[in-house]
């Protein structure tokens, strides 16, 4: 059990990094302040889903799950280990 804690934990750090890492390369929402004035009709407004960005947003998200779900196993493995 004390084997599979440490794993757990290694994977914990390395998502922590990994999710700092992919929250610090996007685009803070500033970038978008051009929708004010119609400029997110353009082509890279209506397919920002397919673009780098938005692969970046969608592994964020998934990352975050990940983080969270990990780190209420490491507390729960804690509690009863």
């Amino acid at each position: 059990m004390e084997v599979l804690r440490i794993i757990l934990t290694i994977i914990f750090i390395l998502a922590s990094i990994a999710l700092t890492v992919l929250v610090l390369m996007q685009e803070g929402k500033s970038a978008g302040l051009g929708a004010i004035s119609g400029a997110a009709e353009t082509y890279w407004g209506r397919n920002k889903g397919r673009s780098m960005e938005g692969l970046l947003v969608k592994i964020t998200k998934y990352l975050a799950i990940a983080f969270i779900l990990l780190a209420i196993l490491l507390n729960v493995s804690r509690i009863w280990g």
